[in-house]
């Protein structure tokens, strides 16, 4: 080879190596421009959760580089056909080896299609009450009330009950309280209603109700049902709770706990003691 035909080679791969740059800048430019574009058609949408959006932006930017790379291999004279073919190959032998994986991205993709929660919601999955921070493709990232984070595999998910919490348009608590038998029943009972009436939160649809839930062994015992919307259910429970102690004692009305009474009796032989519950 003499230093003519030599240089042409190194002339050329030098131009071929710039245009490989030239296109790899190209498509990575390309594909930031393209993933934005898609946020930006795509957010504007109310009916697309954040997490889709996020998906499909990422789909389309690897879908460009994957593409210019395959530009790029081009350039060089690489035959694209054949790597297609061992890409296609070598994506069955991974997809027998990581059926589970797979199952996941499955189960991501009929989550996010389906939407039984989206980020934020409150639920209860698999066992775990927590918010949703995280709807990926292969698990679902929860955080507990107590900040604990859980990490769920999506296939699980699919396959379990979902309790949404947040998407229930109204939520009910109970309380029971238990008043002294020889308390009067019907103020027992006027006091936890005028106390139900006189909070906000309780809603008049279904309307709340105070019965008579059982005769326990030291308590008459009173349900208080009330109907409050999701964001203050707890609030509202742990509040009323409190309250109705304060207006149980203000209107004369004791709530009893369980207490033991013992009897001596003494006669001609050894001390006898009975115990009787009050």
């Amino acid at each position: 080879m003499d230093l003519s035909t030599m240089g042409d080679s190194l002339l050329a791969l030098l131009l071929n190596v710039l245009a490989a740059a030239a296109i790899l800048a190209a498509g990575w430019i390309a594909a930031g421009w393209v993933s934005r574009t898609v946020v930006r058609a795509t957010s504007s949408n109310q009916r697309l959760d954040r997490t889709i959006v996020s998906v499909l932006a990422k789909i389309a930017r690897y879908a460009i580089l994957i593409f210019t790379i395959i530009a790029v291999l081009n350039r060089f004279g690489v035959q694209t056909t054949s790597i297609v073919a061992l890409l296609g190959a070598a994506g069955l032998a991974i997809g027998l080896a990581l059926q589970g994986a797979l199952a996941n991205v499955a189960s991501g993709v009929m989550l996010l299609g389906l939407r039984p929660f989206r980020l934020g919601d409150a639920v209860e999955i698999a066992g775990t009450v927590g918010a949703v921070e995280e709807i990926g493709l292969f698990a679902t990232r929860l955080r507990t009330f107590d900040g604990v984070v859980v990490h769920t595999p999506n296939s699980r998910i699919w396959g379990s009950e979902i309790k949404n919490y947040t998407q229930a348009e109204r939520r009910r608590a109970d309380l029971v309280v238990g008043i002294s038998y020889g308390d009067d029943i019907a103020t027992a009972v006027r006091i936890a209603q005028e106390m139900l009436a006189a909070d906000e939160r309780v809603l008049n649809d279904p309307e709340p109700m105070v019965k008579v839930d059982e005769l326990g062994e030291s308590s008459v015992d009173l349900r208080i049902r009330f109907w409050t919307l999701p964001a203050d259910v707890f609030t509202t429970k742990w509040d009323l709770t409190r309250e109705v102690k304060e207006r149980f004692d203000a209107g004369g009305v004791s709530i009893p706990f369980p207490q033991r009474d013992l009897h001596l009796i003494q006669d001609e032989g050894p001390v006898r003691i009975e115990g009787g519950r009050a």
